[in-house]
């Protein structure tokens, strides 16, 4: 699903999770930025694994927790997984 206005935000906020510097300075371009990079929003870190797998990485050996910290998978307040691939 499309990233909602919450997971731009936070993205916006905890960029520095994925880069090392700052990429984006707005909600505006963050929000062009996750489009540009086919981000994706999940429900549950269950979809999260799904598709990863599907994208060919290999998440078998993390647990839920340690999935949910990799650097590309960011933790939305609302309970929903943002997943930025760049």
């Amino acid at each position: 699903m499309k990233p909602s206005k919450l997971s731009i935000a936070y993205f916006l906020a905890h960029q520095d999770r994925l880069f090392d510097e700052q990429v984006v300075f707005d909600e505006e371009e963050a929000e062009e930025f996750l489009e540009e990079n086919f981000a994706e929003l999940f429900d549950s870190i269950g979809e999260v694994r799904e598709f990863l797998e599907e994208e060919g990485m290999d998440v078998s050996s993390l647990t839920d927790e340690e999935l949910a910290e990799e650097a590309e998978v960011f933790p939305i307040p609302d309970g929903t997984y943002l997943v930025v691939e760049a």
